[in-house]
């Protein structure tokens, strides 16, 4: 029986990695990991595609899928997590799943990524439509649990994508959009967490971050509609109010208090 390798599987360019010194294991981990940025910018055009199909159908109000298994999965749900509080973005507009449930987010669940059916019954509960976007991300792109859920989605109508560290893999050839960002053979051989997962990490910065500028949640270069859950918002939140208008710190930091948000400060502020 002949085993298909993928690249992501490939044997690392680095050998006897227990002989290396800690300063010569560091300075060939930061080597590997500097040509991601590389590989990404070659994508540059397709993300920039995907990007404004997803600004499109989120003004449309759909919501934005992530599907994923093990580190794939947790980096997802890492993003999906940071929307609200970063950008003020309701918490069912970016929306992180997991193979084998929120458990699987701190301890392997063994087989959970092996069902095609479970990801499209997990995305069942936020009752997908025709506007929402699911995005698989796989490094090896053939993980049964994303592919079924990207194919069921696309099946049903909604608009599909991927990030995968592969070339030509069937979870590109079940979506719509497939970002392939190969990065190649990882530092220590078939640890994905490394080079893919920083690559997916990145594309995954790219594509909310730029989505709600584009929706209008940050005016200048701010997060005027970042939430106040701790101090060091609030006072990120008055300097930002003090830069705009020029007031105070005291009556700065009142306002924002009062009113919940720079953003609503600012509307106010620019009233007068």
């Amino acid at each position: 029986m002949t085993i298909k390798q993928n690249i992501t599987e490939g044997t690392s360019r680095y050998n006897d990695l227990e002989k290396m010194s800690v300063k010569e294991l560091l300075d060939s981990i930061n080597k590997e990991d500097l040509s991601v940025p590389m590989v990404i910018k070659n994508e540059i055009p397709k993300i920039e595609k995907l990007i404004y199909k997803i600004v499109e159908n989120m003004k449309a109000g759909g919501k934005l899928f992530y599907l994923g298994a093990g580190t794939s999965g947790r980096l997802g749900i890492l993003d999906a997590s940071e929307i609200p509080p970063t950008f003020g973005a309701p918490y069912d507009l970016v929306i992180g799943l997991i193979a084998g449930g929120d458990s699987a987010i701190r301890k392997a669940v063994e087989s959970a990524e092996d069902d095609f059916n479970q990801a499209w019954k997990d995305m069942a509960e936020y009752n997908p439509g025709p506007n929402d976007i699911v995005v698989g991300i796989a490094a090896s792109g053939r993980t049964p649990y994303v592919i079924g859920g990207v194919r069921k989605a696309r099946e049903k109508g909604l608009l599909t994508a991927c990030i995968t560290n592969n070339p030509n893999t069937e979870l590109a050839k079940n979506v719509d959009h497939p970002l392939e960002v190969v990065v190649g053979p990882e530092f220590v051989t078939g640890s994905t967490r490394m080079k893919s997962g920083t690559a997916q990490k990145l594309v995954l910065n790219m594509i909310t971050t730029s989505a709600m500028i584009q929706l209008g949640r940050v005016k200048g270069n701010k997060m005027v509609d970042m939430q106040l859950t701790n101090q060091k918002l609030v006072e990120r939140g008055t300097r930002m109010i003090m830069e705009e208008t020029g007031l105070k710190p005291e009556e700065s930091k009142r306002l924002l208090l009062l009113h919940g948000s720079v953003r609503k400060v600012l509307k106010e502020y620019h009233k007068k």
